[in-house]
């Protein structure tokens, strides 16, 4: 692609005519092949969510979140309260449809939607949703929405540059490593330092592709296994 300069021999970016803000997210439910995420609301999900997470034997999985974890029902209570009534971030509930319990959440937030970015953030999956197909479906129905529904430019993640699971995880549903910003937040009395991920809308239809191939139930033996990676999946797209 050349290279754009202005009057003054200044390199600038290439020019968007064509483009429109961003819509607000909204409040409709996303229905896949494994879950459904909808909003969260304190009365249909409270006491499962409580329940998921306390059935971890011990508060590994929020070392990473500024909250938690919640030593009673009421105190969780509470916070989901806060979740719901919070438009960002704007929390999800990720929802089993074999059991139809909820069994953990996420949101999206620091929604720009004049600059077409939103970001992915407060994954706070139990161990029932932990490296299951949901887990991955869920983050698949978000970009959607994202991307195909409210025409987003850019979908970030961003966490503790310590939380290896986290980094992992970006990785493997796709996201390009940015950097890390450092002293960026205090939480819990410590420092974070937070790398920076990110998938734009150029990259979108490979991965929506392999995520979708994945996803296929054709994908995996009688005993739930992978016949492919996702990475291998999404990489095979891109290729």
């Amino acid at each position: 692609m050349a290279e754009r300069v202005n009057e003054y021999g200044q390199r600038i970016g290439e020019p968007m005519p064509q483009w429109q803000p961003a819509k607000a997210p909204g409040d409709q439910p996303m229905t896949g092949r494994y879950c459904r995420l909808e909003r969260v609301d304190v009365d249909k999900h409270a006491d499962d969510l409580y329940d998921a997470y306390s059935a971890a034997p011990d508060g590994r999985d929020w070392t990473y979140l500024s909250v938690g974890p919640f030593d009673t029902r009421a105190a969780y209570r509470e916070f989901l309260s806060a979740c719901a009534a919070s438009p960002d971030p704007l929390h999800h509930t990720v929802i089993d449809l074999a059991t139809n319990k909820a069994i953990g959440t996420l949101s999206l937030m620091r929604i720009d939607k004049p600059n077409g970015v939103i970001e992915v953030g407060f994954v706070v999956f139990s161990q029932r949703l932990q490296k299951t197909r949901m887990a991955t479906e869920a983050i698949f129905l978000l970009m959607q929405r994202v991307f195909d529904e409210l025409g987003y430019r850019r979908f970030e993640w961003k966490c503790d540059s310590l939380n290896a699971p986290s980094r992992k995880a970006a990785a493997r549903f796709g996201f390009t490593f940015e950097g890390v910003f450092r002293q960026a937040v205090t939480y819990k009395g410590r420092n974070r330092d937070t790398a920076w991920f990110s998938i734009i809308d150029s990259e979108w239809p490979a991965l929506r592709a392999g995520f979708a191939q994945w996803l296929d139930a054709a994908n995996f033996d009688s005993q739930g296994v992978q016949r492919r990676s996702l990475q291998s999946c999404i990489e095979a797209r891109r290729g």
